[in-house]
């Protein structure tokens, strides 16, 4: 469906006719105006027309419909196609999402496509409108500024990341042991966050070629003033990059660091009950010996013998225990 659609002239918002043929008309017979038509989850009748109207390649339209497209930038004949996704994290969930958000770049118009509920582009277009001196450089502007917002939630998401894994950190590092969240499922769910952030990771990587593609190089239907603005927002990507790299591999760490303490864990306990099983085992060979049904045993007849025999056991039982208790075993 079409969420919103204008026409500005000098950076100013002015309503033009319904029809998108006539709009688009006007926009281009004014030399200085532009069409901006965005659109949300359209269907294939919805985008019909404006697939008709603007002249859109097939292919750039198909990705558009389908979506579930990876970050890129494509020149066609008649339009510029740019692929963004958009990235948005849940607290109480702590989860990561990702929508996607199209852009159709072409002489004099501006189509937005956007699937998923995130990146609404209402404040971009209201931020726009209330600086008519970016807006009056036309479509790239429209380009930049989404570009901008999208790739500047990157970073807040991944401090909001950041903070989730200093827990998770703090939890598995915890001295306490048990008082922590360190137990048998911290491995999956550390795990579970590792996804999140490849998900996450999915959606920045990807997006470093075309940004460096937009800041340094001339494309066609962007202004060709604009590679300072494009250099900067491919340097705060950069940064985002960096921190999910950053997360990724001490996540890496920590479920290393994790799987390693279980196994001192198990190692602890295998010794704790291997020490218990050889205080065991020495009173029940002696009891095992003396259990043997010989009429001619040494002792048997000794008034003395049997609490002399619970004494030896006590004695030997307990100086194992202080052995092992001095090796680190109990």
């Amino acid at each position: 469906m079409i969420v919103d659609c204008a026409i500005y002239r000098d950076g100013r918002r002015t309503e033009g006719p319904g029809d998108l043929s006539d709009a688009l008309d006007l926009a281009r017979a004014s030399g200085d105006a532009f069409l901006w038509v965005g659109m949300h989850e359209p269907t294939e009748e919805e985008f019909g027309l404006v697939r008709t109207e603007f002249g859109l390649h097939p292919l750039a339209v198909e990705d558009a419909l389908r979506a579930h497209q990876r970050p890129k930038l494509e020149v066609y004949d008649d339009s510029l196609f740019v692929v963004l996704k958009p990235v948005v994290y849940e607290p109480r969930s702590d989860t990561v999402t990702t929508g996607e958000l199209m852009l159709f770049i072409g002489d004099s118009f501006v189509v937005t496509v956007r699937h998923g509920e995130g990146a609404a582009l209402s404040d971009v277009r209201k931020r726009l409108e209330s600086e008519p001196d970016v807006l009056a450089h036309g479509p790239t502007a429209v380009l930049y500024a989404v570009s901008d917002a999208v790739v500047d939630h990157y970073i807040e998401v991944a401090g909001e990341l950041q903070v989730d894994l200093e827990e998770m950190e703090a939890a598995v590092f915890d001295p306490g042991g048990g008082t922590g969240q360190s137990g048998p499922g911290t491995a999956a769910r550390i795990y579970t966050f590792k996804r999140q952030v490849l998900e996450f990771r999915r959606a920045t990587g990807p997006l470093a070629g075309p940004m460096s593609r937009l800041a340094s190089a001339a494309v066609p239907f962007v202004h060709e003033h604009s590679q300072p603005f494009f250099r900067d927002v491919s340097d705060h990507l950069t940064r985002a990059n960096e921190q999910v790299e950053g997360l990724d591999r001490l996540l890496s760490d920590i479920l290393a660091a994790h799987l390693a303490q279980q196994g001192v864990r198990q190692n602890d306990d295998m010794r704790k009950i291997s020490a218990w099983a050889a205080m065991a085992a020495v009173p029940t060979l002696v009891a095992g010996i003396y259990g043997m049904n010989f009429a001619h045993m040494p002792e048997l007849g000794w008034v003395g013998g049997y609490p002399t025999v619970l004494l030896v056991m006590a004695v030997a039982v307990y100086s194992l225990y202080r052995l092992f208790k001095r090796r680190g075993w109990m």
